[in-house]
């Protein structure tokens, strides 16, 4: 029965970065050892944030909410689209060859570096337990906020971007790095649930893309 459960997290966490893998195209390019750089730039990068945060930054530990601290630990996430933007500088091609490379890339990488340990120690344990669900859940979601990401820096670096769609770009990089802040601190404001707040995370990163998506075409379409 445990193997069954890690076998069901395992498929829910993995198999859909898989098929993102097959069905965007990026298998018939041969991008396999591209999607391995872009995880070990991610690596890089993590370990530059994590400096910097435990030498400027210090640890909450509870009692009354940090939100300047928090607020300001959050901004450190613009290292990764500073780190996304270098994945997609290095790789030649479509736009969107790039895009998905790197937020493929990147998004494996998180998979691999923060749930891997925890599903294969945690959903073989005998006792069964729906975090596990959650969290194979939530890296699907995490996927999909890296593809919006990736998208939003192919935009916003392009040299002939009009003007007009600047501020729209502008302001869903800055809805995406502060979305984990924001959507923290409405959980804990709101003391949701774990299943409210995973459904929150959704719609929140559903938003994003779905507005993310429509610029995107917007801009391709007058540039084509």
């Amino acid at each position: 029965m445990t193997l069954f459960h890690f076998g069901n997290c395992f498929a829910l966490a993995y198999f859909p970065y898989f098929i993102t893998y097959k069905c965007s195209g990026l298998s018939e390019y041969n991008a396999f050892w591209k999607c391995v750089q872009a995880g070990v730039t991610y690596l890089f990068v993590q370990l530059c944030k994590m400096l910097f945060l435990a030498t400027f930054f210090p640890t909450w530990e509870g009692g009354i909410y940090d939100f300047i601290g928090e607020f300001m630990k959050a901004s450190v996430d613009v290292a990764d689209l500073i780190g996304l933007n270098l994945v997609m500088s290095r790789n030649a091609g479509k736009g969107e060859y790039k895009i998905m490379v790197a937020a493929l890339g990147w998004a494996t990488a998180e998979l691999i570096m923060s749930r891997c340990i925890p599903l294969w120690v945690g959903a073989r344990g005998i006792e069964f337990d729906w975090k596990y669900i959650q969290m194979s859940i939530d890296s699907n979601i995490s996927l999909v906020h890296y593809i919006v990401a990736s998208a939003q820096v192919w935009m916003i670096t392009r040299y002939d971007l009009y003007h007009t769609f600047r501020p729209a770009v502008l302001l869903l990089m800055l809805l995406s790095v502060y979305k984990a802040f924001v959507m923290e601190t409405f959980v804990h404001l709101c003391s949701l649930g774990s299943w409210t707040a995973l459904l929150a995370r959704a719609l929140v990163t559903g938003l994003l893309a779905l507005s993310t998506l429509a610029l995107y075409v917007a801009v391709v379409n007058v540039h084509s």
